[in-house]
């Protein structure tokens, strides 16, 4: 197949023939609006929303009054799917939780950031691949559409909720925020300067879809996906 040569200066006046092509279906941006327009909020009970967004993008929101009913919540999903090795957050949430005990006593193995670290990294690899469940808590979870949060740090590590094919997360009413612009409020608060390069934003399991439009669950990452939503 031969090609046809193109100069320099055709192929820059190509681009601006184009550009202004493109300009004459430019979006007109209407000034003047409110800086919240499109805040949606959560209603007056933002962990119901939360609870029934989660539910709604296809994962499974429990909701537990207080950390003991947490704790048998999680038992109860370590008991359904009988992992051996779980990679967990390293988390003050989960450590009210007794986390490291509740594996233990169901002789599920914690992989960590504490036990990961002097691992060479082929036998970190090889470890994490193989955990069959993954838990976390998050950094804020967003109520008006049942999305998480997660900030990835040294002992938060995203693969926690990316690997494993069933993910957990626990969370308490203190990190839920009603809208999306108050998960940047927040944020901002906090101090930008201390936000890691990755910030994720799970809505529901994962999924994908082809030419088809066929739709397919956990391809890409967790095809069970677990919220427990701590009142207290």
């Amino acid at each position: 197949m031969s090609r046809e040569k193109v100069s320099r200066e055709a192929f820059l006046a190509r681009v601006r023939s184009a550009a202004a092509a493109g300009r004459a279906h430019r979006v007109h941006l209407q000034t003047g609006l409110p800086e919240r327009v499109g805040y949606c909020g959560a209603g007056p009970d933002p962990v119901k929303r939360l609870i029934d967004e989660v539910n709604a993008v296809g994962g499974q929101a429990h909701r537990a009054a207080n950390l003991a009913e947490a704790r048998d919540i999680l038992a109860n999903l370590l008991a359904l799917y009988s992992p051996r090795t779980a990679l967990c957050w390293r988390h003050p949430l989960l450590e009210r939780l007794g986390l490291g005990e509740l594996l233990a006593t169901h002789q599920v193995a914690a992989l960590d950031h504490e036990s990961l670290y002097p691992l060479s990294p082929t036998e970190q690899r090889t470890k994490m691949f193989a955990a069959e469940i993954g838990i976390s808590s998050v950094s804020l979870a967003i109520a008006e559409t049942g999305t998480l949060a997660l900030a990835s740090r040294p002992g938060q590590e995203r693969l926690a909720s990316l690997l494993p094919p069933v993910h957990v997360a626990i969370v308490e009413a203190s990190q839920i925020v009603p809208d999306l612009f108050d998960c940047f409020d927040r944020l901002e608060a906090d101090g930008l300067e201390g936000l890691p390069s990755n910030f994720v934003l799970i809505t529901g399991p994962s999924k994908t879809g082809d030419i088809e439009l066929t739709l397919t669950t956990g391809v890409h990452g967790p095809g069970k996906w677990h919220v427990i939503v701590i009142e207290a």
